[in-house]
């Protein structure tokens, strides 16, 4: 499958899956099927190096708009994230995560499996991406990972689709906390 926009196809291999619309408006959904191998470059964080985007105007949106905006430097910028994503058509319910099952919008959160088992309860402890003042705390499942995922306490939150879905998304980065719920007598793993 071709798409049309380099952008939408740069942005699509980000989120690992995503909708398309098809020339008969038919609409696809694809979904993660592996990758390259190479590791994952945040090109937010090249754009912020050339000074091209401030680091707290960061987001999905602004480096959007950039690559947009610099049709000529886009290519290049692009290309510094090496990691190419492989996609398979989805059909019923999904997209599916890493643990397997269908996510949930605003109830699945991507995770690193070398800290945290998929299937996890998780409380998370933050602030709404789009108001900083308003809480946004809540009981979300491990289920997915990704390739920006990396470290103890980081995480990502499926918002599922749309625009709605994409503004919270693409502005999420907030500090926040989360506690891993795990039973009373489960044994600690050494």
């Amino acid at each position: 499958m071709w798409i049309a926009d380099p952008v939408d196809a740069f942005f699509l291999h980000i989120q690992g899956s995503g909708r398309i619309r098809l020339p008969n408006n038919k609409v696809l959904r694809v979904g993660f099927a592996g990758h390259n191998g190479h590791p994952y470059t945040a090109i937010g964080r090249v754009l912020i190096g050339r000074g091209a985007i401030e680091r707290k105007a960061v987001s999905m949106q602004s480096i959007r708009a950039w690559l947009s905006a610099h049709p000529k430097q886009a290519p290049e910028v692009m290309q510094k994230n090496a990691r190419y994503v492989f996609f398979r058509r989805l059909t019923g319910a999904g997209p599916i995560g890493a643990q397997g099952v269908a996510l949930t919008p605003g109830r699945s959160l991507a995770v690193d499996p070398k800290f945290i088992v998929y299937g996890t309860p998780i409380w998370l402890n933050t602030k709404d991406p789009l108001a900083e003042k308003k809480p946004l705390q809540r009981l979300l499942i491990a289920q997915d990972t990704g390739g920006a995922i990396k470290g103890v306490v980081r995480g990502d939150i499926f918002f599922g689709h749309g625009k709605t879905a994409a503004q919270n998304a693409g502005h999420m980065n907030r500090v926040g906390e989360y506690y891993v719920l795990i039973p009373r007598d489960a044994a600690p793993s050494t």
